[in-house]
């Protein structure tokens, strides 16, 4: 009597094989993607505070030149290369508050929903008007 073998019909993967695959690449992203996302999260917020401070000096800028604060944010894009930056947190360039009294003017940038929760640094200038 003859033994009976089975035969393996293709060169494929198994049902388990790939179950295991999946598992092990689900695995990994949850590890991964909470990473990902809080340094995506850190950049921009870096950027958004940079971007701030780099505006705070146009604006002490001009405010020596001019001898007054102006708070029109279009107003200091000629002073920045043509262009407001960015700010990565709004995905806009008009996400950046510009408070001024008579000798001094604050800077922040706005806070947006790209970055989830964060305070913004407040670049404070002041200018005595001499």
């Amino acid at each position: 009597m003859k033994k009976f073998k089975p035969r393996r019909r293709g060169k494929g993967y198994t049902l388990i094989e790939l179950l295991v695959v999946l598992l092990i690449l689900g695995v990994l992203a949850n590890v991964a993607l909470p990473s990902y996302i809080s340094s995506v999260y850190s950049a921009r917020i870096g950027a958004a505070n940079a971007n701030a401070k780099t505006l705070a000096t146009a604006i002490q800028g001009k405010a020596v030149t001019t001898g007054s604060y102006d708070t029109v944010l279009i107003d200091y894009a000629a002073d920045m290369g043509g262009t407001i930056p960015l700010n990565p947190c709004t995905g806009t360039t008009t996400g950046y508050t510009i408070t001024t009294t008579a000798t001094n003017c604050t800077v922040v940038a706005s806070v947006g929903t790209n970055c989830g929760s964060w305070t913004p640094t407040s670049f404070v200038l002041g200018y005595s008007g001499e």
